[in-house]
Order: C-alpha cells, then structure tokens, then sequence
C-alpha cells in the first residue's frame, strides 16, 4: 500500500506539470506541443489510477487535484479551439475533479481571451467569452454539499468574477475600438475638405 501512494504521488506530481506545461504552449500558440504534453498528462493519469486501484481505502486528494489540472488543460485546449468539451469518461477523470476543471479553465482562458483583444480579435474574444459564460451557467447547477462537489461553490464564485471582468474588459475595447475607427473617419473627411 506504501509502495502504491508513493508512486501514485510520482505520477501525480508528473501529471500537474504536464498540465501546466500544456497550457502554457497554449497560451503561446504552440498548439502541437500543447496537445503532445495532454495525451502524456492523460497517460500519467492512468498510472496514477492504477496504482491506487488495489487499495480503495487511501484518500487521493493529491489524485483530484491533479486530475482537475489535466481537465483544465484539456478544456482550454478544446475552448480555444471552440470544439467540443472533453468528457469525465474520455479523460478518466472523477466528477469533483471535472466540475472544478472545467471552472479553472474557464477562468484560465480569461488570458488567451484578453490577447486577442489587444491584437484587435474581438470576435474570438466574445466567442470566448460565451464559452466561460456557458460553463458558468452549467456549473452553478450543482448545487450540492461542498463535500460530494469538492468545493465548487468556490470556483463558481471565483469563476463568476473572472467572467465579469472578462465582460467589461471586452466592453471596453469594443468601444475604444468603435471610437477609434470614428476619429479616423472624421479625420480623413476633414482632411479631404478642400
């Protein structure tokens, strides 16, 4: 039993990197090797499970946290990409592990949502934000004790913040943006008088 938390500990340690890792190349636009370090988090995993599987009677908190940075890298990939959600099942990941991943990445995409406003990709920065907004939504349904949610509760509360800010801020470039485009306009058309 020693010998399996230990290195289940080994494999979750390597997992959050790789988490971590992916989701940095995603916010660098090195998709390819944001997607690679994924499917090796998504391997590591499964050694992590595997491990513990013979003995039920450890608590693997250090497997949910892990588990919840390997769904948050992974839903960033698929929001960026505006494809569809990863599954629990697909990512062999717990229920508190998925919920609370899914409301980090929410939250995590807020960076990749503000770069492209300042490169002036408004378009994909609402499509974004609609995706934040829609995990938003579906999260707060849970409304169950912390205990069987993992503390959801805070991350919808967290998320909810993030999401707010991410509104305004797109708000604003908008109509900096608008005013911007006008002043041009009516700088041209003075310069066009003779």
């Amino acid at each position: 039993m020693h010998e399996a938390r230990e290195a289940a500990l080994g494999h979750c340690r390597k997992l959050g990197q790789l988490a971590a890792r992916s989701i940095r190349h995603v916010h660098r636009h090195q998709f390819e090797e944001a997607e690679r370090l994924l499917e090796e988090a998504k391997a590591t995993a499964q050694l992590a499970r595997d491990a513990l599987r013979p003995f039920p009677e450890l608590n693997p908190a250090y497997l949910h946290d892990s588990e919840k940075e390997m769904v948050e890298a992974a839903a960033v990939l698929a929001i960026v990409h505006d494809r569809p959600y990863p599954s629990a099942e697909e990512l062999g990941a717990q229920v508190m592990s998925y919920l609370n991943g899914m409301g980090e990445a929410a939250s995590e995409v807020r960076r990749y949502a503000l770069d492209e406003m300042r490169h002036g990709r408004l378009d994909k920065a609402e499509q974004i934000l609609r995706q934040m907004e829609t995990i938003y939504e579906d999260l707060i349904t849970f409304d169950y004790a912390d205990s069987m949610t993992g503390g959801l509760r805070r991350t919808c509360d967290a998320l909810r913040a993030v999401v707010e800010r991410t509104r305004s801020d797109l708000t604003a470039t908008a109509s900096q943006q608008e005013l911007v485009r006008e002043l041009r306009a009516t700088r041209e058309a003075i310069q066009a008088k003779p």
